[in-house]
């Protein structure tokens, strides 16, 4: 999964202006490996693409496990870009998405989903492309900005 997917985000080797960050993941049986690609404009990051690599076993239907890990990704977005839960008074302030952000489509990037041929059983699809996104998008800004971020939300903003 490794291999598979430095070699469909080009790794290494982005645009012009372009920065990497790459996670693996294995749970549930899957093995899930993501590239995020990053541009900055005016001190502000923008995610361009997200490259995912999933090793899920047989995968009975593609185009399910396509859309469970592109659902999944933005899902990690959402939380990695918004996913900030405060307290007032003693009470968690969000409690519904009127006061807790989902990604909205002007700010999803493409997302590029490649399934790795197997023979082996079908294993899991719905969580495995979940946790890999925050840490993958966490090195991109890192190669583009040099500074580290460990807590979430991060941040697009230098």
């Amino acid at each position: 999964v490794l291999a598979r997917v430095a070699e469909a985000a080009d790794w290494g080797r982005p645009a012009e202006g372009r920065f990497q960050g790459l996670a693996l993941h294995e749970s549930f049986g899957s093995v899930v490996g993501e590239v995020v690609e990053v541009s900055l404009a005016d001190g502000k990051a923008r995610i361009e693409r997200i490259v995912c690599v999933v090793d899920c076993g047989i995968a009975v239907n593609p185009d399910v496990v396509r859309m469970q890990a592109e659902s999944a990704i933005v899902y990690a977005l959402s939380a990695a870009l918004h996913g900030e839960i405060t307290i007032a008074e003693g009470a968690v302030v969000q409690n519904n998405f009127d006061d807790y952000p989902v990604l909205r489509i002007d700010e999803c990037p493409l997302i590029e989903v490649h399934i790795v041929a197997s023979e082996a059983e079908p294993s899991g699809i719905g969580e495995p492309p979940t946790p890999p996104l925050a840490p993958a998008l966490a090195n991109a800004l890192f190669a583009a900005t040099g500074r580290r971020q460990r807590e979430l939300p991060l941040e697009l903003a230098s």
